[in-house]
């Protein structure tokens, strides 16, 4: 990367931080350092959420997903806008008017102290897998440009990440996130537009795009009904919505976004702006990747992505013939785009299907390739789509164009990573150790509290944030490690805000075998992952209705 890209990368990195912290004067108390005094905007709650789901695992990976297998996960937010309507009719008033700080701090007005116990439990256990590998997705992008060592890089991510946290609180957090968010969009469309004007001269954006579809990158929806397909229609709608239900109605990292709020109106304005505006945005995501992809069809792609094996394959004696293989098929498959695309403006249809055979043949060729040249890492399940889209940008993107992209991808993790280490530390305060362990101390106290239990937060993300590179497409990774808990989240919500006739020791017996359920369901392998949050839900509310027959109606 070149001098002007640094500059770039870290001007912009820099002003986002102190601009957070400039606007974060005033924090001085608990409320004022977990919530922000709920005095945030809607404008701003909107981009601090969708900063927060959108991390640099969304760029690094989303786009390698779809270069590797097309548009299809864009389905998986299909279910979102009706999530977002739900819980801004059901769950925003009801937490506002409980004057919480944590979701699971109204279980216990609704239940007892041993449901929000469990739960809080199960959202530490869930967002404290998580919390590492969003930290490790930034490791890629240094490893890619400096071959750094991935402890170096999360240790400085997580470095700066926990300094602007701990001294800021949640008020830095939000007007950070704002102007990353800018810059990620902005990062966004320059990437976009890049990818399209460094393509051969002969190939206009709409040959690409017609590329891109004839190779199958372009199908965005697939209407096929499987439950052991990750992407189609139906678990996007329905296990989608189940999914961001429980992600940002019960989750604390979102949760607490819209908590901070000037007023009920102004938090639900910040979820329908996400409502509307999400899809778009991760489908201008994947296009990208798309793009790419047609990009490589024209400029020969390395054998591996991951540069590090890439070195260590070629010393092997059986790489000169898997390379051989690979470079034959590739220009195999660029011969035959180039018979596509002359057909295509010929109007010569059997002209064009030859072509289309020959490419899908030099594509199944050069994928066998490339899964050789996998198996010659001598690593089970190798996996090197995370580097995919920072290989294209460090090496073909113009000088100062590297950097801002650079940047949205740091600040994107940079904003995932202090809401995820926030929320954590938000509940481990509030629902452990006020609850439990030191229950009449002064605010000052719970304030230093919570500035410590960051720091803590901070150091275990940094510490397992090295298990990142053994998880293949981080974007799946992180959703599957969110989907075995999020059904259970999700169903004890739905007992305490619709079903009053339910009594603590049912929710309580809900939760403890819907989770099993899906642990049970995880354990069979022959369910995608996003159903997993209806089984989760259902199975909570099926098992506490059936205690609850057995009960007592609850006092009100």
């Amino acid at each position: 990367m070149r001098l002007i890209d640094w500059w770039v990368m870290c001007g912009t990195l820099a002003f986002i931080i102190f601009y957070g912290l400039w606007r974060a004067r005033g924090s001085g108390t608990t409320a004022g350092y977990l919530l922000a005094g709920r005095s945030m905007p809607w404008y701003a709650m909107a981009l601090s959420i969708m900063a927060t789901q959108a991390s640099a695992i969304t760029f690094i990976s989303t786009t390698g997903q779809s270069y590797v297998d097309g548009m299809r996960f864009v389905q998986f937010y299909f279910g979102l806008p009706i999530a977002m309507i739900i819980i801004s009719a059901v769950a925003v008033p009801v937490f506002h008017r409980a004057n919480v700080y944590t979701a699971y701090e109204y279980l216990e007005q609704r239940f007892d102290a041993r449901v929000r116990a469990v739960v809080s439990v199960v959202f530490l256990i869930q967002r404290g897998l998580a919390v590492g590998i969003a930290l490790y997705a930034p490791a890629a992008v240094l490893t890619v440009i400096l071959g750094w060592p991935d402890q170096l890089t999360t240790l400085i991510m997580g470095c700066v990440v926990v300094v602007y946290t701990v001294v800021g609180g949640i008020k830095a957090i939000t007007w950070t996130d704002v102007q990353q968010m800018t810059i990620v969009l902005i990062g966004m469309m320059t990437a976009l537009i890049t990818a399209f004007l460094l393509m051969p001269g002969h190939v206009s954006p709409l040959d690409a795009i017609h590329l891109a579809g004839a190779a199958g990158r372009l199908n965005p929806v697939v209407w096929s009904f499987n439950p052991n397909d990750r992407y189609n229609v139906w678990s996007g709608v329905i296990g989608g919505m189940f999914l961001f239900l429980a992600y940002f109605g019960c989750d604390q990292s979102q949760v607490q976004r819209y908590l901070t709020g000037k007023s009920i109106t102004q938090s639900r304005l910040s979820l329908l702006f996400n409502a509307v505006a999400k899809i778009p945005m991760q489908f201008l995501i994947l296009f990208i990747g798309t793009v790419v992809f047609v990009f490589f069809v024209f400029e020969r792609p390395p054998v591996l992505w991951q540069q590090a094996e890439m070195k260590h394959i070629q010393t092997l004696p059986g790489f000169p013939d898997v390379e051989r293989r690979y470079y034959t098929a590739f220009d195999a498959r660029k011969l035959a785009a180039e018979k596509m695309l002359s057909a295509r403006k010929q109007s010569d249809t059997p002209a064009y299907e030859a072509g289309f055979a020959a490419y899908r043949q030099a594509q199944t060729e050069l994928n066998a390739a490339h899964s050789e040249a996998a198996k010659l890492t001598g690593t089970k399940d190798f996996n090197d789509t995370n580097y995919i889209f920072l290989s294209y940008v460090t090496k073909y993107m113009p000088v100062g164009i590297v950097g801002l992209v650079l940047a949205a991808v740091f600040g994107a993790a940079m904003s995932t990573s202090s809401a995820e280490i926030n929320s954590l530390a938000t509940v481990t305060v509030i629902d452990i150790y006020k609850r439990y362990i030191k229950r009449d101390a002064t605010d000052h106290h719970y304030l230093r509290a919570s500035q410590l239990f960051t720091a803590f937060w901070g150091i275990y993300a940094v510490a397992t944030a090295q298990y990142g590179k053994n998880l293949g497409s981080l974007i799946e990774a992180v959703n599957m490690v969110g989907s075995l808990f999020y059904g259970t989240l999700l169903g004890v919500f739905i007992l305490a805000l619709k079903m009053p006739s339910v009594g603590a020791r049912a929710a309580f017996y809900g939760v403890l075998l819907g989770e099993s359920a899906i642990l049970a369901v995880h354990a069979t392998g022959k369910v995608a992952f996003l159903w997993y949050n209806v089984i989760g839900a259902v199975g909570v509310v099926l098992t506490g209705w059936i205690i609850s027959r057995f009960e007592p109606a609850p006092r009100t």
